[in-house]
């Protein structure tokens, strides 16, 4: 017997249905008349003030069409680091996030209002390569800023450059061709809660042009309570920001369950969310406090698409003999194997491929269910297991103030078996 309740239910269940199409018509149309920016990338800069260990943080979610990413080593002209480069390239000129042997680091998002681009003119042209030479002789804040001061303008600079050092310096400049604005992240008319978040346009540029002010406003809703509670983390910044699906303007979060079967098909459009079907890697470097050896800085690096990716501790002691294989680059892959199993698992989610603008949809029900089989749910005990057993070691190392090498190769075993398994169970 059908009662006028049921009746009422079947008609709700048909208005959420019906709203939830024209909703996907609608986003669909956008995308094919506005493609999103080549370059974009959501980052922050994280005062020790904002962190429960008091060291401070840099991390860097990178967009890009360049979606193979590897760890690499270089022997610099003053200082030795490891950074982020595209796989594609054997003698890479460029980085994108990277740490040195004096406790330096350095990341940038591609800004789009600070210069009006003349026509055939390569926005920021030289923001991978200015990243290189810094890390190559620069190891604190004011070194960086000493740094812009002294090159040739026009920079080919377009960027936010984030920057953290070894003294507790942790800062952000909007840099264009001539000159740059300083945001201290230690300050608090700079940063109030003691973090600096950009994605891809700057405070000092154009009004409202530019691009991902609906990530910045998802990503500062999420970070602001974990500062307020001096609780930023590099496993919270990996879980609660590369792998959110909310969307603070549609005013949903694809993790309600509303997004998945029965009550839809299970599909989705990559639109503004943080983890993007061009999201190459995501790293957050932990920095260290002033008076420990800079060695213990730690890259925590998920390469590939991080709702399919698992995160991996990288020093840089002992890189020059030996990265750990899974985020070095493999010869026969081309890439990381990290990169790669991730990527292998991100093409299944965005697998429709019918038409202009068709690869932007996504299998949300391959990521997320109710039932906890989702690759991200599958792979987020394995990151767990990757910080229980690497962070009391790490302990360990800062209280005798140094990295034991052996102890090192051996945690990095531990964690690509971990880690191996992981995808294995899947595939």
């Amino acid at each position: 017997m059908i009662t006028f309740v049921t009746v009422k239910a079947f008609i709700y269940c048909d208005i959420m249905k019906h709203s939830l199409l024209l909703l996907c018509s609608f986003i669909a149309s956008f995308l094919l008349l506005h493609p999103a920016p080549a370059e974009a990338c959501t980052a922050a800069v994280v005062s020790g003030k904002a962190t429960p260990d008091g060291r401070p943080l840099l991390w860097k979610h990178r967009d890009t069409d360049f979606r193979e990413n590897n760890m690499r080593y270089f022997r610099g002209e003053r200082y030795s680091f490891i950074a982020i480069v595209n796989s594609v390239e054997q003698h890479p000129d460029e980085v994108w996030i990277g740490t040195n042997s004096a406790g330096f680091a350095i990341m940038n998002t591609q800004t789009y209002n600070l210069v009006d681009v003349k026509p055939g003119e390569e926005r920021g042209e030289a923001n991978g390569r200015i990243l290189r030479r810094a890390l190559e002789i620069c190891a604190t804040v004011d070194d960086f800023r000493h740094f812009l001061d002294t090159l040739a303008k026009p920079s080919g600079i377009e960027a936010n450059i984030g920057v953290i050092d070894a003294q507790g310096g942790a800062a952000l400049f909007e840099v264009d061709y001539t000159r740059y604005t300083l945001f201290d992240a230690n300050n608090p008319v700079d940063a109030p809660e003691g973090y600096i978040l950009r994605t891809n346009y700057s405070f000092t540029g154009k009004k409202d042009t530019g691009g991902g002010y609906v990530r910045f406003m998802q990503a500062d809703k999420l970070m602001l309570p974990m500062a307020q509670a001096h609780a930023v983390t590099p496993a919270r910044i990996f879980g609660d920001l590369s792998r959110c699906f909310a969307h603070p303007l549609l005013g949903i979060d694809l993790k309600s369950g509303d997004y998945n079967r029965p009550k839809t098909n299970g599909w989705f459009i990559d639109q503004d969310f943080i983890p993007r079907r061009s999201t190459a890697s995501s790293v957050v470097i932990q920095g260290v406090k002033p008076g420990e050896k800079p060695e213990l800085t730690t890259a925590w690096t998920i390469l590939g698409y991080p709702p399919t990716g698992i995160a991996m501790p990288v020093w840089l002691k002992g890189a020059e003999q030996a990265l750990p294989a899974l985020i070095g680059y493999d010869t026969r892959l081309h890439t990381a194997p990290l990169a790669h199993r991730s990527l292998q698992l991100a093409d299944k989610v965005f697998s429709y491929r019918q038409g202009m603008g068709s690869e932007r949809y996504f299998e949300w029900e391959r990521l997320y269910t109710p039932r906890h089989t989702g690759y991200m749910q599958l792979l987020e005990p394995a990151e767990n297991d990757v910080f229980y057993i690497a962070n009391p070691i790490l302990d360990q190392w800062r209280k005798q103030g140094y990295i034991s090498e052996k102890e090192m190769e051996k945690l990095y075993d531990k964690l690509t078996d971990v880690i191996d398994r992981a995808y294995d169970r899947i595939n």
